[in-house]
């Protein structure tokens, strides 16, 4: 044996290459030349090595080191390069032959790395599963838990706790943040005189109570956050289809939240879809807007308040999202196998399905698409996601509070500026139910929520709670209370909902008059082996323009509406009742009503049975059943993209079928209170979260939701500012609702001048106030008049902003 082994075997002398230190070696050396680009948050080409976690993910293109094998290495392949425009780093002279040699050495060792060390402090990270959170001892009596938590944060922070609002303010923001609608000069008057301690309590209660009111002023802030809306983009072409009438009765029955959430993630059927299916554009759109790619960003932001827009292009530049994760959560959704592209450039590997979180589980990759979509909404609704409560209380604190404990709301991966008051929220929604309702009683009720907004100063967006901050009313709240104050609201809505729930007592007038239908002769005893379909069509002609109504329809083994040639509903069960809102879908003149049911066999099949009734523009009603006069033709097909095909040639007068006993028992139940929801609640304000966008609400900030909006601006804009002062929207609303005034018997002007103050900020006038109304108005009012004053009270900041 040679004397140099035998003395190294011996410890005598060093090895020939000592292994690597980390610390003094590697960490100077990657600080040196790749710190610039490829540490803390910097990405450049979607790289980092600020741990080595993130070292061995690699960029998008995939992996850049192999430990234990640096000949496999990229990076050491691109740091030893010749060629100066494929050489790292790209600027200077680059590493030294001896540099290239300790990373090769530390490659081939494994990549030995300090346990815990990152050139850069992780960013927060929160925590995913739920927390208990103990209370602080009440303060002062202020034994609501919300008041508990605050009032230690408030404390810690060395401020005062605001001072309570006075009633007439409360009752006034109770009223616009619940309902969206102003108080009446009666309500008022009752509040402030009533000396009942818990006034304020029965007030939130009372509230949210009003189900039509909670549901209509609540969908402003759910089509914005859904992206859904009664017109725009996609929706002429078939590419985008409406949630409107499942949104508006979750809202109306306050379907549990956990419950709301698995329907729009995996639809039970085609009411909810819309949300999911996003939007199809019409021709070549980038990679980052296909429906699969829309439903990654849809359901991360609306549900977990995460942008993930940036990581469906490339790994996020802003938190730690990556590629893969984003195209992992659009392949459940895909129909066919999805390829990953990072900057519209395809990286020739396939997107496995995978859940965010696998900590809780994960999705089925091999399972179908409609049992991965399954397993998806169970695994976001999973109790032990605590970021699924925590997303939505934050939302609904923002609405309330005027600013989020996460701000902003879609920044969800950001410190909370109290997780102890985040975390008892969402625990507090989860043991209720997923109960939306109770959760904004459970805020509204404490004190906190019921004390003076704070004004403002410095930074807006500093990370310090002091109180309740004053929110600007969105474009539906002000256009909602312009109709209030001046009567101008439309008789007709746009969006296509029932504006109350199927009541017996309605249906007790509402009989059933239709007859069940089919051609001659009845379905036949052998169906084909692929089934056969039936047409059955009329026409309804209208005096005038529908105002309210509603449609029942039923039959076969499956059946689809079309009105006027566009799809309406439909059902694979054919003993179902579907019913859908008419007011949207018919006009003054001649109507095509079309049926196409289906047979399945074998055995005699079912009929069909339809009746509508609506309410005209003229005042007078409409009605329409199926009967012996209607036309039959075998077969048809429906057409593309929700249209109807060309009607058959073959046509033949309908024939009366007895319907089974099953069929018409389940007609007579649901069918009568179905149809009596089109008759809406009689005398009720449409509201303007019913109508499509408008001249005034535009500039008043509605987006057209082509993107979910969870925030709308603030800042008043120099559009609105010359829409408010010039706009004819408004001044024509002005101009009528001051008529209207005008014409009524005040009985001097001090008490139209009273009505108009309580009206629209929910006071008396000061005296000075009333002094300026009075000159202005002069001892006989005039409509002109009256409208300036009108003008002028919805220009101040106190009637702008909810206080």
């Amino acid at each position: 044996m040679k004397l140099s082994l035998r003395l190294l075997l011996l410890g005598w002398v060093a090895p020939l290459s000592a292994a690597v230190d980390f610390n003094h070696q590697i960490v100077p050396l990657l600080r040196k030349h790749c710190g610039e680009c490829h540490t803390g948050d910097k990405l450049k080409g979607g790289f980092s090595l600020n741990d080595r976690s993130a070292l061995l993910h690699g960029s998008e293109n995939g992996p850049v080191v192999a430990p234990g094998k640096p000949e496999q290495s990229l990076l050491l392949q691109l740091v030893a390069s010749t060629d100066r425009d494929e050489r790292m780093p790209p600027k200077g002279d680059g590493l030294s032959a001896a540099e290239v040699s300790l990373l090769r050495q530390w490659i081939a060792e494994g990549l030995p790395w300090e346990p815990g060390f990152a050139f850069q402090a992780p960013a927060y990270e929160p925590p995913l599963k739920p927390r208990a959170v103990p209370l602080p001892p009440p303060v002062a009596g202020r034994d609501h838990p919300v008041d508990r938590l605050v009032d230690a944060y408030l404390a810690k922070h060395n401020l005062p706790r605001p001072p309570p609002a006075s009633d007439a303010t409360f009752l006034r923001r109770a009223h616009l943040d619940l309902i969206g609608l102003l108080p009446s000069p009666e309500e008022v008057a009752a509040f402030v005189q009533d000396p009942a301690p818990d006034k304020r309590t029965r007030l939130v209660h009372a509230l949210l109570a009003r189900d039509t009111d909670y549901a209509e002023h609540w969908l402003t802030f759910w089509n914005d956050l859904l992206r859904n809306d009664y017109g725009g983009t996609g929706f002429i072409t078939g590419g985008r289809r409406q949630i409107s009438q499942w949104l508006h009765e979750a809202l109306l029955t306050n379907k549990p939240f956990d419950q709301f959430a698995r329907e729009l993630i995996a639809p039970p059927g085609d009411e909810s879809r819309g949300f999911s299916d996003g939007i199809k554009w019409r021709g070549e759109v980038s990679a980052g807007q296909t429906v699969e790619i829309q439903f990654a960003q849809s359901v991360g932001q609306s549900f977990l308040g995460l942008n993930l827009k940036c990581a469906s292009c490339h790994d996020s530049f802003v938190d730690r999202w990556k590629l893969d994760e984003a195209y992992g959560l659009a392949a459940i959704y895909a129909e066919k196998p999805l390829e990953v592209n990072r900057c519209d450039q395809p990286l020739g590997r396939t997107a496995r399905p995978a859940w965010l979180f696998p900590e809780l589980g994960n999705v089925d990759p091999e399972a179908p698409r409609a049992e991965r979509l399954r397993q998806l909404a169970a695994l976001m609704t999973h109790p032990e996601n605590g970021r699924f409560p925590r997303t939505l209380v934050n939302r609904l604190w923002h609405r309330l509070m005027g600013r989020g404990i996460v701000h902003p709301l879609d920044a969800m991966q950001s410190e909370p500026w109290s997780a102890d008051l985040l975390d008892a929220l969402a625990n507090h929604f989860q043991q209720t139910g997923y109960d939306v309702k109770r959760t904004l009683a459970h805020l509204a009720t404490s004190q906190i929520y019921q004390a003076r907004s704070e004004v403002l100063r410095g930074d807006a967006n500093a990370p310090v709670f002091a109180g309740p901050r004053a929110k600007r009313l969105t474009a539906e709240q002000f256009v909602d209370a312009v109709w209030q104050l001046t009567g101008t609201a439309p008789q007709k809505m746009d969006a296509p909902v029932f504006r109350r729930l199927p009541d017996a007592a309605a249906a007790a007038s509402l009989p059933l008059t239709g007859q069940w239908i089919w051609g001659p002769p009845a379905p036949s005893a052998q169906a084909k082996p692929d089934g056969e379909n039936g047409l059955l069509r009329t026409d309804w002609k209208l005096a005038a323009e529908p105002v309210s109504g509603a449609a029942i329809v039923t039959g076969g083994d499956g059946f689809t509406l079309y009105l006027n040639g566009r799809r309406i509903t439909g059902s694979d069960r054919g003993e179902h009742v579907a019913a859908v809102p008419l007011h949207d879908k018919l006009k003054a003149g001649s109507n095509q009503v079309v049926v196409i049911a289906r047979h399945a066999g074998p055995g005699p099949g079912a009929g069909v049975y339809f009746q509508a009734e609506v309410r005209l523009a003229d005042g007078t009603v409409a009605t329409l059943h199926s009967d012996a006069a209607w036309q039959f033709s075998p077969g048809g097909n429906a057409g593309r993209e929700g249209r109807l095909g060309a009607l058959p040639k073959n046509v033949q007068p309908a024939s009366v079928v007895a319907a089974s006993p099953a069929r018409a028992e389940a007609l007579a139940r649901q069918g009568p209170p179905l149809l009596a929801q089109g008759r809406g609640p009689a005398g009720r304000m449409v509201r303007a979260s019913l109508v499509k966008s408008d001249f005034l609400m535009r500039p008043l900030g509605r987006p057209n939701r082509d993107q979910i909006v969870s925030m709308r601006p603030e800042e008043l804009t120099t559009l609105e500012a010359l829409d408010l002062a010039n706009g004819q929207t408004l001044t024509r609303a002005l101009e009528q609702g001051a008529a209207r005034l005008a014409a009524q018997p005040w009985p001097d002007p001090a008490a139209l001048i009273n009505h108009l103050y309580t009206r629209t900020l929910a006071r008396p006038p000061e005296p000075s106030e009333r002094r300026a109304a009075a000159e202005l108005l002069g001892p006989q009012p005039t409509a002109p008049a009256i409208a300036d004053l009108l003008w002028a009270l919805l220009m101040q900041p106190e009637f702008v902003y909810v206080h």
